[in-house]
């Protein structure tokens, strides 16, 4: 590949700007892709009835698909034809979604989890007994194994591995993006341009998560298998924790416009003019970067870009490329400090719907919508204003290392307002209160039994939630000693329950009806108040997105920027993208209250949680992990701080010896330096 340098001036519609369009479109439609997966994981978990354990690791497979390609693409990629490369990944990342979306089409319909189909009258008049007629069913029998076997087979309840293989392929398309993509607009822009033009790809990538959560809210709105079903027969609501949504058709679209945003790169050129640079510019630029970077990294093994190459010569230069890339002190740590970040952040978004979702009340539906059209807005003016400042005051590396610790440090700060913002758990009777309604937290099945529910041997494997007139949520009609029902469907009103009449609480009957109660007012503000301080939180932590990728750019030799970029990204992904979601979902199980039942028997997915414990959970290990990434922030400062003194030191030396009368003051010097750098043996003595 050869740089060419005009002194022309570029076209309005150059090639360059061509790239720089599609790949902020590539951008654009990744972050869509992947962001909706985000925003359907709880209705993914619930369709496949698999704990948060399992969906963390089924969402961390698009890692693992970037681990088996991402060194090798990266190296190789970058002496090959990049756009073409970065087409054929939109290609396959067109494929892993439509594999994704695929086992809708292969499993029947959706059962939710219910005690009270049965009840429903042809006329939706008739009175039944919901407390004897659950008791006679018998619902805690075991199925021997050989009906369980059937069952599963009937149930297709190990489908989920094709939503596992179609991520994991999302993610080995996604590998020449980054990597090649970055490297490919830095080489050919100017270099004070990059911060920019890294902005605005950034930025329009932003959007995509906005697109992505909407339509993953819109999509969790509708009913799994709308279409095939009447849905004036489906008893539950959106809102409900059994409802599952059409997650399927979320990945068809998603999958159509990764398609069409692969398509441009197949037309682009390997390689473009350079953009025009001036001579002080060009002279100032190089001189930053070689401050950071060792001199055994100055020179590189690999081939001549302009000659051509085999893949036999590429791969006697990968393990020596390797191996000055990781002997580079800065980059070494900027890897340890993002992933560390990534394993915060990879957590935090993934279960900040289901957060949102316990802790306040809200719908899956209205969580995901919220994030996508209020936090990352926030986080596209963050990235904005991040690119701005480091253009507009051409900051160096320091300056751009100040403002990363400054802005995840107040980020930090909001992340701690937010333990404060709590609401009180659900109010279900066995489980977070007393049947009395005193607050009384409960792991233990044998609690959902009272004696006003003695005498109806309910089920206690069933989740059916129904809210009483006390204002609490019993957890079936059997458990909240129900004696009648009327009304079919969404519209069936439970009569005489004997709990509700035992419960010193103010009621006006003995009645309840479907679906969980509504949380207390004062929850409503207290969300309010959460969405604020995110959604500024968002905003100062995104501030620091275009300045770490500056440095990244800046302390590495220019002919390993693609390698480097993509063992970077490896890294990031496989040991900050993969771990989190999964141990992250464990820790978060274990805050589980009630669990669902298969429709097959045994557990299914998580009902209700204690929103304390969750909290704790799920908060305390963010803190933690953001808490050392702030330390290794330090580290990195100090490095570059020291770099930056000694350059300045040899330039105070090398000034006396172009003097002809300062020959003398000039030795002098040089031995106060020498004295200085023995002092410190350890440390790098090149800049």
């Amino acid at each position: 590949m050869s740089v060419e340098k005009k002194t022309t001036g570029e076209p309005c519609c150059s090639k360059f700007k061509m790239f720089l369009a599609a790949i902020s479109f590539v951008y654009f439609a990744k972050a869509f892709q992947g962001s909706y997966m985000k925003s359907s994981v709880t209705q993914i978990e619930r369709r496949f009835d698999i704990p948060s354990s399992l969906i963390g690791f089924i969402d961390g497979s698009f890692e693992i698909g970037n681990l088996l390609v991402i060194a090798l693409v990266s190296y190789f990629g970058a002496k090959l034809h990049r756009p073409r490369l970065i087409g054929a990944g939109c290609l396959i990342m067109a494929m892993g979604s439509f594999i994704t979306a695929s086992p809708h089409f292969f499993q029947g319909p959706y059962k939710y989890e219910t005690t009270v189909s049965h009840l429903s009258a042809s006329n939706g008049t008739e009175s039944m007994l919901p407390c004897l007629t659950n008791g006679s069913l018998a619902q805690d029998e075991i199925p021997t194994v050989e009906i369980q076997e059937e069952c599963k087979r009937a149930a297709s309840s190990s489908l989920w591995v094709y939503v596992f293989l179609g991520n994991m392929l999302r993610g080995v398309g996604e590998t020449p993006v980054v990597p090649l993509g970055l490297s490919y607009l830095d080489d050919f822009s100017r270099e004070e341009n990059t911060a920019l033009y890294m902005a605005v790809v950034q930025t329009v990538g932003i959007m995509g998560p906005m697109f992505g959560f909407m339509l993953g809210s819109f999509c969790a709105k509708l009913y799994v298998d709308i279409g095939a079903v009447d849905l004036d027969t489906i008893a539950i609501n959106h809102k409900d924790s059994r409802w599952v949504g059409a997650w399927w058709l979320g990945f068809l679209i998603t999958g159509g416009v990764m398609l069409l945003a692969g398509i441009p790169f197949w037309f682009l050129p390997k390689s473009l003019p350079k953009q025009v640079e001036t001579e002080t510019e060009t002279k100032s630029n190089e001189g930053e970067q070689d401050r950071f970077i060792p001199d055994n990294n100055k020179q590189s093994d690999v081939p001549d870009k302009a000659a051509p190459v085999s893949m036999a010569v590429l791969a006697t230069g990968f393990l020596p490329s390797l191996k000055k890339l990781f002997s580079n002190t800065i980059y070494i740590l900027l890897l340890c400090t993002a992933f560390v970040q990534v394993n915060g952040f990879i957590g935090m978004i993934t279960f900040k719907p289901k957060f949102m979702e316990q802790t306040y009340g809200q719908s899956a539906s209205k969580a995901i919508f919220l994030i996508g059209t209020m936090n990352l807005p926030a986080v596209a003016l963050g990235i904005v204003a991040g690119g701005f400042i480091m253009k507009r005051f051409k900051l160096n590396i320091l300056g751009a290392t100040k403002i990363c610790i400054g802005s995840s440090v107040l980020a930090f700060c909001t992340l701690l307002i937010q333990y404060f913002l709590q609401c009180d758990n659900t109010q279900v009777p066995g489980l977070t209160v007393s049947y009395q309604g005193l607050p009384q937290v409960s792991y233990q099945l044998n609690t959902l039994m009272s004696p006003c529910n003695m005498g109806c041997s309910c089920s206690l494997k069933h989740w059916d939630p129904i809210c009483a007139s006390n204002g609490l949520t019993y957890a079936s009609p059997c458990l909240a000693g129900c004696q009648s029902s009327t009304g079919d469907g969404k519209d069936m009103v439970f009569h005489n329950c004997s709990c509700v009449g035992d419960s010193p609480l103010p009621y006006a009957n003995m009645s309840a009806v479907l679906g969980q109660c509504p949380r207390k007012s004062d929850c409503d503000s207290m969300f309010k108040l959460y969405m604020a301080v995110t959604v500024i939180g968002a905003f100062l932590s995104a501030c620091g997105a275009t300045p770490g990728y500056i440095i990244v750019l800046r302390s590495i030799n220019p002919e390993l920027k693609s390698f480097a970029l993509g063992i970077y990204t490896l890294v990031v992904r496989t040991l900050g993208g993969i771990p989190p979601a999964i141990y992250f979902g464990a820790l978060i199980d274990r805050t589980c209250l009630k669990w669902g039942t298969k429709q097959c028997g045994g557990r299914g997915a998580c009902r209700i949680y204690d929103s304390g414990a969750f909290r704790n959970a799920f908060l305390g290990l963010i803190y933690g992990l953001y808490s050392l990434s702030y330390i290794l922030w330090g580290v990195v400062y100090v490095k570059l701080s020291h770099r930056e003194k000694k350059l300045a030191l040899m330039n105070q030396l090398k000034a006396p010896e172009q003097d002809g009368n300062g020959v003398s003051a000039g030795n002098g010097n040089v031995s106060s330096a020498i004295v200085k750098c023995s002092e410190n043996p350890d440390q790098e003595t090149t800049i």
